[in-house]
């Protein structure tokens, strides 16, 4: 019997996103490495966490994300905090599975849905379907051949030639066809064509793609879809390849000759907030003698946020009446 291999095509879109992508990647890996490498890659892990998560409905903010991670008390639905402490542990035990383990994917699940579902690193027992809304959108195949087909997939991973880039996004496809799992599916899809992808680049495991596949979520299941309608993921591959083009090339990535933590703006609400000084936004604005709250919002408080030189005091409600900023610690 012939080896497995998934239908796809590949279109001149795609390998032109190949190429793009290519070439970002040594300019991105050496961002990566500069003197605030470390505080990004941090700060990417979290957007990636929290764009994966909120894929599949949790809503808590990158903030609160950030606080879970410190160890802060955040006031939050515990399935959603477990939720976030899962998906944390299993990325910092990123290095631990090997993409085309059968028993590493079942790991995995474990480290990512413990304690949330009954089966957790198991295949599932029973049918499933995917909704929107009320409506199904796709009828997985059953429970009995899960692992005959993820055995499949999983050789064919580990003997294909293809590109990384195309066959992690492959992977990614068929992975959510099947739909192995009574619950997860999305997000360890979304963690496993990383993980193939950073065997190729190591840099792949601070890309935040997950961030961006959020931002375009309804293009995300409008991809699944149209290539499920073809049988053949083409479709999917030219939407996934084009999500981690814009992660690799988004705001959050800065250029070396442009440092946030050292515009003028920031540096003037640093000043404000020396000797341990705690203010409200308000009381910041005043300071600085501003009126217009949009650009001191977009001038001096998020480019300071998003490099994490200050932070909330009440980060589990970035809203707060009571919210104040203060240097980071």
């Amino acid at each position: 019997m012939e080896a497995y291999v998934p239908p796809f095509s590949i279109s001149a879109k795609s390998i032109t996103l190949i190429a793009d992508i290519s070439a970002m990647l040594e300019r991105y890996a050496i961002r990566m490495e500069q003197s605030d490498g470390l505080l990004l890659r941090k700060a990417n892990r979290i957007k990636t966490i929290q764009g994966s998560l909120a894929i599949e409905g949790n809503t808590l903010s990158e903030a609160q994300i950030t606080a879970i991670v410190e160890g802060k008390h955040v006031v939050a639905p515990l399935r959603e905090i477990q939720e976030v402490r899962n998906a944390i542990r299993t990325y910092d035990r990123f290095a631990e599975w090997s993409p085309a383990s059968s028993e590493d994917l079942l790991r995995a699940h474990q480290s990512m849905m413990g304690g949330l579902i009954d089966e957790a690193g198991v295949f599932r027992h029973g049918g499933v379907g995917v909704f929107a809304g009320t409506d199904i959108i796709h009828i997985a195949p059953p429970a009995d051949r899960v692992p005959s087909l993820i055995n499949d997939l999983l050789d064919w991973l580990n003997r294909s030639k293809d590109h990384p880039l195309i066959k992690s996004s492959v992977f990614h496809y068929e992975f959510e066809f099947i739909h192995p799992f009574a619950d997860g599916n999305g997000r360890m899809g979304r963690l496993w064509q990383t993980i193939i992808l950073s065997q190729w680049k190591p840099v792949f495991q601070h890309v935040p793609v997950e961030n961006l596949v959020y931002a375009h979520q309804a293009d995300y299941y409008q991809a699944l879809n149209a290539s499920t309608g073809q049988s053949d993921s083409g479709i999917f591959i030219e939407f996934i390849l084009g999500a981690i083009l814009e992660a690799l090339t988004g705001p959050t990535n800065f250029t070396p000759e442009v440092t946030p933590e050292v515009t003028p703006e920031v540096e003037k609400l640093l000043s404000i907030l020396a000797d341990g000084k705690s203010l409200t936004r308000r009381d910041l604005m005043e300071q600085l003698g501003l009126h217009d709250e949009k650009h001191f919002r977009e001038k001096y408080l998020k480019p300071a946020l998003d490099v994490r030189s200050i932070e909330m005091t009440v980060p589990d409600k970035p809203n707060s009446r009571l919210q104040k900023y203060r240097k980071r610690r």
